[in-house]
C-alpha cells in the first residue's frame, strides 16, 4: 500500500476523511457505506484509536477492510498509553504483515476508568518514542504526528509546543494532522511558528462542520480548542434551532475551507464523524 509520503510526491494537495470505530454492527455498516461515498473524493482515510487502546482490534480491522475495499491508503492511529515496548513491536509487525504502511503516532488519552494513569517503566512516555520505534522499520512506514495550532493543553507555551513538534520530526515524523480550529488565523500563526522552528512537514488542517453548537462547546472544553467570538456570535443565537444551525454550519465550513485552500494549505482533512453529510455538501461547494 502506498505511503503518504509517496502520495505527497505525486500530489501537492490532498483530500482526506477521518473515521472512528463504531461500537455496533449497524454503526460499522454505516461507516462502510459512508466510505463508499467518500472514496470517490478521497486521497486517503484515517481511523482513530480509542483511549487506552480500547478500540485497537476494531481500528486494525477497519483499516484492513478499507484498504481492501477501496485500494486507498488508510492511516492507522496508534497510541502509547497502556502499551509496553514489546506490545508496540508486536503491533508494528502485525501492521507490516497486513500492509498497513501509514501510522499516526500519538501519546493517547488515559483510559476512561483510570484518568490518573501513569506509564510504567516498560512503556513509552512520549509520542516521539513511538515514532522512533516506527522508524526502526526503515522506510516501510510513514509516521504522522498530531499538531495543535493553539498549543497542546498540557504544554505551557506555544513556543515549547513548536519545539516538541520539531522533536517528533527529528525522530522521523513526516506529516502533521492538526486539531480542529475555527479561526484560520490560528492555523496561519501555527504554520509560521513551527516553520520558524524548522518544521518542514506537511501541516494538514483538521476540519469539522458545526452542526450542534452546545455539543461543540462541550467537545472543545475537553480538547482545548477555542471557540472564537465570531463563532459564538453566529451560532449562539440559533443554538436551539437545529435546521438553522446545520445550514449556517455548512456555510461557515465552506467559507473556512475555501479561505484555507486559497491560502495554499497542502490539503483538507475532514472529521466526518462517520457520516456523508454535511461533509459532502461542504466538499461539493468548494472551488478546489
Amino acid at each position: 500500500m502506498k505511503k503518504l509520503t509517496e502520495l505527497f510526491a505525486e500530489k501537492q494537495r490532498t483530500i482526506s476523511f477521518e473515521f472512528f470505530p463504531p461500537k455496533t454492527e449497524k454503526g460499522m455498516a454505516k461507516l462502510y457505506d459512508t466510505a463508499d461515498v467518500l472514496a470517490e473524493k478521497a486521497d486517503f482515510f484515517n481511523v482513530t484509536y480509542g483511549a487506552g487502546g480500547s478500540s485497537s482490534k476494531a481500528t486494525f480491522d477497519i483499516v484492513v477492510e478499507l484498504q481492501k475495499r477501496f485500494a486507498l491508503p488508510v492511516v492507522h492511529h496508534f497510541t502509547c498509553v497502556q502499551h509496553t515496548y514489546d506490545d508496540i513491536h508486536k503491533a508494528l509487525e502485525q501492521f507490516k504483515a497486513a500492509d498497513i504502511t501509514n501510522i499516526l503516532a500519538l501519546l493517547g488519552d488515559p483510559p476512561a476508568d483510570n484518568p490518573d494513569y501513569k506509564p510504567g517503566p516498560d512503556e513509552p512516555k512520549f509520542a516521539y518514542e513511538l515514532i522512533k520505534m516506527i522508524r526502526e522499520h526503515g522506510d516501510f512506514f510513514c509516521a504522522g504526528a498530531p499538531g495543535f495550532p493553539e498549543g497542546h493543553p498540557d504544554t505551557p507555551t506555544k513556543e515549547l509546543d513548536s519545539e516538541y513538534l520539531k522533536i517528533k520530526q527529528d525522530a522521523g515524523a513526516e506529516v502533521v494532522f492538526t486539531q480542529l480550529f475555527f479561526d484560520n488565523d490560528i492555523y496561519y500563526e501555527f504554520r509560521d511558528r513551527v516553520r520558524a522552528e524548522g518544521v518542514t512537514m506537511r501541516l494538514l488542517p483538521g476540519m469539522l462542520t458545526i452542526t450542534n453548537y452546545p455539543k461543540l462547546i462541550e467537545f472543545c472544553n475537553t480538547c482545548g480548542a477555542t471557540i472564537p467570538q465570531s463563532v459564538t456570535d453566529i451560532f449562539e443565537p440559533i443554538a436551539d434551532d437545529p435546521d438553522a444551525t446545520y445550514k449556517r454550519g455548512i456555510e461557515f465550513a465552506v467559507e473556512q475551507c475555501q479561505d484555507l485552500w486559497d491560502n495554499d494549505v497542502p490539503g483538507l482533512h475532514f472529521y466526518c464523524l462517520n457520516k456523508t453529510e454535511p461533509v459532502m455538501t461542504v466538499y461539493n461547494a468548494l472551488k478546489l
